[in-house]
């Protein structure tokens, strides 16, 4: 039995066997065709090439360097540039899987949406479940980091810091971590105002953040030795893999850019440009500055502090200025990591809401600012309690694993695709396919594997509650399992 109201590529067979309606697809033409459409009113078209670089670019660059390196470099020793540039490889063949079909399937759900189109809807669950678990701990996670770089910025100022209680979370000596919990309702702020606006504040933290990372590059290399790269790979491959993956989440921002592609101008041809050029750019500066950091402090000495750069800059100076200068700039540029990581967030439950899979709430959108309101301020509330309650590593490694998976199914969804919709026009093609998406599997496969084991068991866990809520609610609740969708 078809869908009867839609045109003929966009009708959904109905699906009797449990089995078949496991494995419903939403046709490409439909999820096309339903883009920017919510509950009460529509996403506006208003981002061209440069706002999708810069979000790209504002959700990525910053939570690795300003925020990780302190925890990654225990880990891999100085061979952590390995580590990221081991990252920056599984993100890349992965991002090419990207960047095709965003060209081909420009809406808001990214790598749920595609998995819908190509392998059927409980995978399609699974990885907008993944996509929320790495979406939202990674808002928490960068929101803890802001905190350790506004004590810096308060304390090299005004000489005042805000008191453990109420400035790290419980475990790590603290009762809730009052910082974070302010830098997502600031982006909250942002959110509510509507995508241009949100995108226009993002480019502004963007150029500063990019500013402050060449800044410490040439402050930071006049204290370089190369005595601290002697021992290059003290804790072995398995440690330059453990940091890789630990890493991996720092290199989430063109999935956030693929997020937009609702409210992109020209999505087809700008989402694979703005997720390609990003990430050449944020690799790069992601390995000068990890270099350089090791090269100026050897890596015995790194510790779990979050602000990593600017106690580099305070030693190689012997100034509290330059510190001080950099702190500034963290504070700045972690805040756009919230605010593009939070607005992608927000999509992916827009785009799951529409089809049913949860509640309508996440689909309603303001008729004035285009903004899904209710969406972002549900979602605001839940990432800042958690940033305020959990410690940082936790939430690194929990994002890193939900990141691993759904990148994985991106790169078998751009397979199926080529097979199933082979005429499908496209603006960009992953070259030496399935070669290429083949490679990416399973580098996210390893780097998945070497992750802990506890994370791995709370991976296990989300997953279980994910399938619960699916076969509870969504389900049944699915527009592709009802009569009027």
């Amino acid at each position: 039995m078809l869908d009867q109201g839609a045109p003929p590529q966009q009708r959904t067979p109905r699906a009797t066997g449990l089995g078949a309606r496991l494995m419903r697809r939403k046709p490409v033409e439909r999820l096309v065709a339903e883009g920017g459409q919510g509950e009460g009113g529509a996403l506006r078209r208003s981002l061209g090439l440069w706002q999708l670089t810069m979000i790209s670019i504002g959700a990525t660059l910053g939570t690795g360097i300003f925020v990780v390196l302190g925890e990654a470099v225990p880990k891999a020793g100085p061979a952590v540039t390995l580590s990221f540039v081991i990252a920056g490889l599984t993100a890349l063949f992965s991002a090419l899987s990207y960047a095709e079909l965003a060209g081909t399937i420009p809406v808001a759900g990214s790598s749920y949406s595609y998995a819908y189109a190509t392998m059927g809807e409980l995978i399609a669950w699974i990885c907008g479940w993944c996509l929320v678990l790495e979406y939202g701990v990674s808002v928490a996670a960068v929101a803890v980091g802001w905190g350790e770089y506004l004590n810096e910025l308060l304390d090299g100022t005004i000489g005042v810091t805000i008191p453990d209680a109420l400035s790290a979370p419980p475990g790590d000596g603290g009762v809730f971590n009052l910082p974070a919990l302010i830098v997502v309702l600031l982006a909250m702020a942002f959110l509510l105002g509507g995508a241009r606006e949100s995108a226009r504040a993002n480019t502004v933290m963007v150029v500063v953040k990019m500013a402050a990372l060449v800044l410490f590059c040439a402050i930071g290399v006049q204290g370089f030795r190369s005595g601290n790269y002697e021992h290059f790979m003290p804790l072995g491959m398995a440690g330059v893999s453990a940091a890789g993956a630990t890493l991996f989440f720092s290199y989430i921002g063109f999935d956030a850019a693929s997020t937009a592609g609702e409210e992109a101008k020209n999505a087809q041809r700008d989402l694979p440009r703005a997720i390609m050029l990003s990430l050449v750019i944020v690799t790069a500066l992601y390995v000068l500055v990890a270099a350089v950091a090791v090269g100026a402090k050897p890596w015995q000495h790194f510790n779990d502090s979050e602000a990593t750069l600017a106690q580099i800059m305070r030693e190689v100076t012997g100034q509290s200025f330059w510190g001080t200068l950099l702190a500034f700039c963290a504070v700045i540029a972690i805040a756009s990591v919230v605010l593009t990581v939070l607005y992608g967030q927000t999509r992916i439950l827009f785009a799951m809401s529409r089809d049913g899979l949860v509640p309508k709430v996440f689909a309603r959108v303001h008729p004035k600012t285009g903004a899904p309101r209710a969406n972002t301020v549900i979602v605001s509330l839940f990432c800042g309690v958690l940033a305020a309650a959990i410690p940082l590593g936790q939430l690194a490694d929990a994002t890193s694993i939900g990141t691993l998976f759904a990148f994985a199914l991106v790169n078998i969804a751009v397979v199926v695709l080529r097979r199933t919709r082979p005429d499908m026009p496209r603006t960009f093609r992953v070259p030496l396919s399935p070669f290429f998406p083949a490679l990416g599997f399973a580098f996210c496969v390893w780097m998945m594997g070497s992750l802990s084991t506890v994370t791995w068991v709370v991976f296990g866990v989300w997953m279980a509650v994910g399938l619960v809520f699916y076969f509870v609610y969504g389900h049944r609740r699915s527009r592709l399992a009802t009569p009027e969708s």
